[in-house]
């Protein structure tokens, strides 16, 4: 049986994926923590989370409990992550990383750490649904071309730290990807003012925090007469934390390296 890690285990997340963990019956929820200033230390992660009493005590930081797993899911926050990531390297653990906000030299040092030392499963978004909308919009983008014009609307909660969403971000790449274009160069994350004419090459993205939102993403295939909308909705953070768990017991035992959902899901060639 694999035994689970939860970084941030009294959040939002940290308690969906310790419910996720515990109840799976090829998973052992053999540890969490939090910061060390949290007022969640020492209570029992069940019993923090709402499921109940589950024998394993919120501990202050992951050098407290690395000993006591062999994967560790972290969903917190990006700076935190990149500590986290270089204590799994030193204790060669496997990761499944959710957290966003991760810039591309923070991913760059992710890929050589566990290309050296540990198994690493990254994603933006872990839910099963949200993976193949990814591959749907590849498709879609390769299919359509240049004749329709590419725009993301991405919906989360007020509480939200980064934008736009890592989720929205993938989305762009993989319609930027299709058309050969770089999302770098050709994204556009605000408009404002007399913008002028929208170019043929650029890709919005356009971002919306308010209330509760678990988190909404449309991409817009928008051509002359006619437009093809993809949405997909999470009703709940469970969705998240069900492909985290999933990862979990899929890259414990894998080389060293970096993975992603697509590997997980096998959807990489799909």
């Amino acid at each position: 049986m694999t035994r689970v890690i939860v970084a941030g285990a009294a959040g939002r997340m940290g308690q969906r994926i310790s419910l996720m963990v515990h109840g799976n019956p090829r998973l052992a929820l053999s540890a969490a923590f939090e910061h060390p200033d949290s007022p969640a230390i020492g209570r029992d992660v069940g019993e923090n989370g709402g499921f109940g009493k589950v024998g394993v005590t919120i501990e202050p930081g992951l050098e407290s409990v690395i000993d006591k797993g062999d994967v560790i899911i972290d969903f917190t926050f990006h700076q935190a992550t990149m500590g986290f990531v270089q204590l799994a390297a030193r204790h060669n653990r496997a990761m499944v990383i959710g957290t966003t906000g991760l810039s591309g030299e923070d991913l760059q040092a992710v890929s050589e750490l566990a290309g050296r030392h540990f198994p690493c499963v990254q994603a933006p978004n872990m839910a099963v649904g949200v993976n193949v909308l990814f591959k749907l919009v590849e498709k879609a983008a390769a299919i359509l071309g240049d004749a329709y014009d590419v725009e993301i609307v991405e919906a989360h909660h007020r509480m939200k730290k980064d934008a736009p969403s890592g989720t929205a971000l993938k989305l762009g790449e993989m319609a930027a990807g299709a058309l050969n274009r770089n999302l770098a160069e050709v994204g556009i994350f605000a408009r404002s003012g007399m913008i002028g004419e929208r170019t043929d090459t650029e890709i919005g993205i356009q971002t919306i925090r308010a209330g509760d939102i678990v988190g909404e993403h449309t991409v817009y295939f928008a051509g002359a007469g006619e437009r093809l909308e993809i949405t997909h909705r999470a009703h709940s953070r469970d969705n998240f934390a069900r492909g985290a768990a999933l990862a979990a017991e899929w890259v414990v035992n894998k080389p060293n390296g970096m993975y992603t959902m697509f590997d997980v899901l096998g959807l990489t060639n799909f």
